[in-house]
């Protein structure tokens, strides 16, 4: 006897399929149309939009002024949440924290104030930050410590995103369906559920830290 799980299932194979004559869109209007998309366009905007949204932007030259930065939010603590530091685009990052006597904490460990990541791209018409799961790179750091730090290279600075899904389009979206979860990240965590009074952190990082490397 089928089980109600292959019931449900067969019924949905089935059915028709909806929206089969609708013809593949040629172009995709972006929601934030962008009138410079130079490099240095892009990254001042970037910069603007992210600070409106509450974010800390660092803005570093050169990787020593970036792993200042991070050991001066780092601060007394002991152990930070990350992803795998080889995944994190500072290099010398493992061997600053070392020096400093910085570990990492336990995956799950909720005592962590600080987590650090990095991310897939910045999006500059919205100065969101977007991070896809995947080994190495789980989410807890951007979700569960009150302060992320997010490691943030000038190059992955894109326009908006429907440009980060036409560059996965363009790979053949093998990367983009392998990945166990997209997180889009505007500013800290926020909410006004209660007496429409904005209460910073409730749901997550109460505190955003870009540290924007050129």
């Amino acid at each position: 006897m089928a089980s109600s799980r292959d019931r449900i299932l067969s019924r949905l194979r089935a059915a028709d399929v909806p929206f089969e004559d609708v013809e593949p869109l040629e172009e995709y209007l972006p929601v934030v149309p962008l009138d410079d998309v130079s490099p240095e366009a892009l990254v001042a905007r970037f910069v603007e939009q992210a600070k409106k949204l509450l974010c800390e932007v660092h803005e570093c030259q050169g990787e020593a002024n970036a792993l200042q930065v991070i050991l001066e939010l780092i601060g007394e603590d002991r152990q930070v949440m990350a992803w795998d530091l080889a995944n994190i685009p500072l290099p010398g990052l493992a061997k600053s924290l070392a020096s400093a006597g910085v570990t990492l904490s336990a995956p799950r460990d909720e005592g962590a104030r600080l987590g650090i990541t990095g991310v897939d791209a910045a999006l500059a018409s919205t100065g969101t930050l977007l991070q896809v799961s995947a080994p190495g790179r789980p989410r807890l750091p951007s979700l569960l410590p009150p302060v992320h730090v997010a490691v943030v290279r000038v190059e992955q600075i894109m326009p908006d995103f429907e440009s980060w899904i036409a560059a996965q389009r363009a790979a053949g979206l093998d990367a983009f369906r392998a990945a166990s979860g997209i997180i889009l990240i505007s500013g800290p965590s926020r909410t006004a559920d209660i007496a429409m009074q904005t209460t910073m952190g409730m749901h997550g990082p109460g505190e955003l830290h870009v540290v924007l490397l050129s």
